[in-house]
């Protein structure tokens, strides 16, 4: 299970969310603003079916001070089965990521291997995690987290507002003990996230280029791999 959670941290820098935001933090607000971004969300879930976009994830750890960052395009698309998501990340060490049904696949081009890991009884926990503010619905993180708005900041030229998630679970603080969301109340997704892990490290996640609903191609569901692709499947 520790290495099915290091491979979330990794995504979703994901998530893969948080202070680094530009724009000014207002003083926390009312539970009735707090209730207008959650219907937000909730509207926009309720039509939601896929979405794409650019992302750039800053991975930073506290104990070498030191930041890795990863670019490249994510997409997410909802289905009779459930939430699907691919990645491509760009660079020297390219990655294409896969989540469907039970299973997160990582390709790595390089060396032509495929590792699989089988997400099993966590699958609703993973979807959760890849859903934060693409297509999950605003009134359900009140299940599993503690929920604070933080005000309003401008995000890459987008008035956002910041919501604080602390998770209820200990499990899930073991990994993430703070989560933070910029939410673009025009269109109730999330235009950056910030996760912070107990001893200092964060992942923030930035996305531009947001498409939703404008359809994303089943190919982009498929990892392109060669007739000699290793695969190996780690114990979890």
């Amino acid at each position: 299970m520790h290495k099915i959670h290091s491979t979330i941290q990794n995504l979703i820098a994901l998530g893969c969310a948080l202070i680094l935001g530009a724009g000014i933090v207002f003083a926390q607000q009312s539970s009735s603003d707090l209730e207008s971004v959650l219907n937000r969300m909730d509207s926009a879930a309720g039509s939601f079916k896929n979405a794409q976009a650019d992302f750039v994830w800053d991975q930073y750890e506290m104990a070498v001070n030191s930041t890795d960052t990863q670019q490249g395009k994510i997409y997410f698309r909802r289905t009779s089965k459930g939430a699907e998501m691919a990645a491509n990340i760009s660079g020297s060490a390219p990655k294409d990521i896969l989540f469907q049904g039970d299973m997160l696949k990582v390709y790595e081009p390089n060396i032509d291997r495929v590792t699989e890991y089988g997400i099993g009884k966590h699958k609703a926990e993973f979807e959760s995690f890849l859903l934060l503010g693409f297509g999950g619905r605003g009134h359900d993180l009140l299940e599993s987290f503690d929920v604070h708005l933080l005000g309003h900041e401008q995000v890459a030229g987008v008035n956002a507002a910041k919501v604080e998630l602390i998770p209820k679970s200990a499990s899930v603080k073991n990994n993430f003990n703070r989560i933070l969301l910029w939410i673009d109340m025009d269109r109730g997704i999330s235009v950056q996230q910030q996760f912070f892990a107990p001893l200092g490290d964060y992942r923030l996640a930035k996305y531009s280029n947001i498409q939703v609903n404008k359809g994303v191609s089943d190919n982009v569901f498929k990892l392109k791999t060669t007739s000699k692709t290793e695969v190996v499947k780690p114990q979890t």
